[in-house]
């Protein structure tokens, strides 16, 4: 059984509070393109992530959420002088710090940039069919013509409002040559 594999570029999530100081006040963020997760959006909205040696432009991902974190590719992060853990979305407890900026001002994170783990969204219902559960780490292996890989360390997500689908970032898909629509397989 395959399933889609996306590539998750840069992006940052947002916080309320942060929104207003980048943006100013009443600021809320607009949609530009829906995402296969249910209800996650690619915003209007573009914010510069400041590091020692540089800085990137992110989209922000909608909707807002309770803590601001940023999710780099490690070499996005190379690249701006940051040394970023590899969590699963949402483990920011001593992360790397950036300075985050926007048209309206400018926040400064003290942990918060991370390189995402990747991952498979699955409802239960998936995770029953591919004999997994939350929190399962699993290997996919991604089948191309000239560059098929298989990804170790592959962490299950099962939540009800999850659709099928494995996300990995941009120096993995380029390491797998992955472009276009692209499926992998569990393999045991």
């Amino acid at each position: 059984m395959k399933f889609l594999v996306e590539t998750s570029a840069r992006h940052a999530h947002v916080s309320p509070r942060d929104l207003e100081t980048l943006f100013g006040k009443g600021s809320e963020l607009t949609i530009k393109k829906m995402l296969s997760q249910p209800g996650q959006y690619a915003s209007d909205q573009k914010i510069s992530v400041v590091g020692p040696r540089g800085q990137l432009n992110v989209t922000i991902l909608g909707p807002t959420r309770k803590s601001t974190q940023v999710e780099l590719s490690l070499t996005d992060a190379r690249t701006i002088g940051l040394v970023a853990p590899v969590r699963e979305s949402g483990d920011t407890v001593g992360s790397a710090a950036c300075k985050l900026v926007g048209p309206a001002g400018e926040v400064e994170l003290k942990e918060g940039v991370i390189i995402a783990k990747r991952h498979i969204h699955m409802t239960p219902e998936d995770a029953q069919a591919f004999d997994v559960k939350d929190k399962d780490v699993v290997s996919v292996k991604i089948t191309d013509d000239s560059r098929s890989l298989v990804f170790g360390d592959t962490i299950v997500r099962v939540h009800p409002t999850y659709a099928l689908a494995m996300h990995i970032d941009t120096d993995e898909a380029n390491a797998a040559g992955a472009s276009g629509e692209v499926y992998g397989e569990i393999i045991k």
